[in-house]
């Protein structure tokens, strides 16, 4: 491809309303444009580069035994009624109303149309294991569409969805795209983990996450250093040290704490480090309101509160007006004694006594307070979020924290799908069973800005070469000289021939214009002819991922570049 010939129209400046790297980098180097609030055309940059991505997602699929359909974006009601997600989903489901006033939605994921596809189809266990896949364009309303293609409304998603006749079979079917995963972000040269993880919106009973690495990661990850451990933030296991004995501890009594809302305000009103003071804090779950404890240092993780107690609708903070109704004392002195709703409480709190709370009063806490003595807890379990320096809970080894980007996620859903739309086979007895399902999405699109996000430096983009959209810029800085031309397009040519992705720079245009593109662009590679070098007898070079030149000969060019190619590609990790 001859880029005087290409659409790639680059910008010099970089848009106001690109907030993060690759959302400015994408814009800038030709490869997006936005059509309207979190929806964006690709140029053909940016959907070579979108495309190469999908293209070694479908290869790893179609190794592990994924079979590849279609399915469509639009998407009656009547499914996602009868699995129960058309209201629990939420207003990111686009709904609408057809002609014949038949109500549909546009499809941000498949699980409904797939299984309903299958059970229409399957009605033996000699025809499981199945495993149906898609790369198709989903969308979803997000409130506040933002990051470019990192959130927006619509982006290109790879879902894949299994259907198994026991559990042994539904696990096999998940490490295998667990394996596959693991086998796709190596290839296209990303740095990645992969993390426990909640479920979320989409249900079943355990998921891993795939995050590529990056500081301007919205996701903390939790890993050890030592060990496999892995998870997302809202996954991490918080371990409580072994109990000891538990000193007495005196009655309890009240004590004036006047406009002493917050923890710390406590702390330092009563002279006390904030880990002596209990947190109290109210919720609505289902309608209904609920406490939970937590050390005042500490903060609560309102996943695992959220999936303790099975809450089918919005887990949310009670309104101050609600906490009043709850407690009869303002926000900031809710306490558990004598609170007559449900109360659960982190682990580390059964460990010791003599807690200070609030008193249900305002202006007013409690000292001396023994949980288990003073106050009715339904359960002491793991709700707290990990903190640094907690011990790993699989070897003890002191956790780290890193940022990531979610791009890719493995559930296995059981019979949550099957049950509901009564997807059912007929076992080795002949007795009817629901299918086992696994559900595993790649955010491709997403992939791309991740990309970005992680290989990018002061001049533009710096592409893994599987991902970038050419993987070397010949730049000819002689157009208008026939032997420099001559020379370009025979290169050119050979480069093409063997299967290397090229884009000839064959544009009337100044040196510096040409260097700043191909910067900016983030090919992997740059060749670089000129009339100097061309009378020394080489081709100057550019590893664009340590910004380091070199010079290759002209004589026995082609064998000398692949070698040294093979040096780039290993710089990237790649084989």
């Amino acid at each position: 491809m001859r880029l005087s010939r290409y659409y790639a129209p680059t910008l010099k400046e970089t848009p106001a309303e690109a907030e993060v790297i690759s959302h400015q980098l994408l814009l800038r180097a030709g490869m997006i444009r936005k059509l309207t609030a979190g929806i964006y055309t690709y140029l053909p940059l940016g959907l070579r580069a979108l495309n190469n991505v999908a293209n070694i997602v479908r290869e790893e699929m179609d190794r592990a035994g994924a079979l590849e359909i279609l399915m469509p974006a639009v998407q009656p009601a009547d499914l996602w009624k009868e699995s129960g997600r058309w209201d629990f989903y939420g207003r990111e489901l686009l709904r609408f109303v057809d002609r014949h006033d038949r109500e549909s939605c546009l499809g941000p994921t498949h699980e409904e149309v797939v299984t309903d596809l299958v059970r229409h189809e399957i009605r033996s266990y000699r025809q499981l294991p199945v495993n149906l896949y898609q790369i198709q364009t989903k969308f979803r309303d997000e409130i506040r569409p933002r990051f470019g293609l990192m959130r927006g409304r619509e982006f290109v998603m790879k879902d894949a969805y299994s259907f198994d006749k026991d559990d042994a079979g539904a696990d096999a079917s998940y490490w295998a795209m667990y394996e596959a995963y693991a086998r796709i972000f190596t290839r296209l040269g990303l740095k990645f983990r992969a993390v426990s993880a909640d479920s979320g919106a989409i249900g079943g009973s355990f998921s891993h996450e795939f995050m590529v690495l990056a500081d301007t990661g919205e996701d903390t990850i939790v890993a050890c250093p030592d060990c496999d451990y892995g998870a997302n933030l809202e996954k991490a296991e918080a371990v409580c040290p072994s109990a000891g004995a538990i000193p007495a501890c005196p009655p309890a009594e009240q004590i004036a704490t006047p406009g002493s809302h917050t923890v710390e305000e406590v702390a330092a009103f009563l002279k006390v480090a904030p880990a002596a003071v209990v947190k109290t804090l109210l919720y609505i779950a289902d309608g209904k309101p609920v406490a939970a404890l937590v050390r005042g240092d500490r903060e609560l993780n309102e996943i695992k509160l959220k999936n303790l107690l099975a809450a089918k609708e919005d887990l949310r903070l009670a309104t101050p007006e609600e906490v009043v109704a709850a407690t009869g004392a303002p926000v900031g002195f809710a306490g558990p004694v004598g609170l007559t709703l449900p109360i659960y409480a982190d682990r580390e709190l059964a460990l010791a006594s003599d807690w200070i709370v609030g008193a249900n009063a305002a202006d007013a806490h409690m000292l001396h307070v023994d949980l288990g003595r003073d106050a009715t807890i339904v359960s002491f379990t793991d709700l707290r979020e990990v903190a640094p320096g907690d011990p790993c809970p699989k070897c003890g080894a002191t956790l780290t924290f890193t940022k990531g980007i979610e791009v890719g996620h493995v559930f296995k859903l059981g019979l949550k799908y099957s049950e509901a739309l009564n997807a059912t086979f007929l076992d080795e007895a002949g007795k009817e069973q629901f299918m086992i399902m696994g559900c595993y999405g790649i955010g491709v699109s997403r992939i791309v800005a991740s990309c970005i996000e992680q290989n990018n430096d002061a001049s533009g983009i710096v592409f893994p070469p599987p991902i970038a959209p050419f993987e070397v810029a010949l730049i000819n800085l002689s157009p208008k000289d026939e032997i420099a031309t001559a020379k370009a397009d025979e290169i050119y040519a050979a480069l093409t021939k063997a299967g290397i992705q090229v884009l000839l720079d064959d544009r009337d245009e100044r040196p510096g214009v040409k260097f700043k593109d191909a910067d900016l662009i983030g090919f992997p590679i740059q060749l670089t002819l000129g009339g100097k070098g061309l009378a020394r007898g080489i081709v100057e070079t550019k590893d664009r991922r340590i910004s380091l030149k070199g010079e290759l000969p002209l004589d026995g060019f082609f064998e000398a570049f692949m070698t040294w190619r093979d040096t780039v590609r290993q710089g990237w990790g790649l084989e």
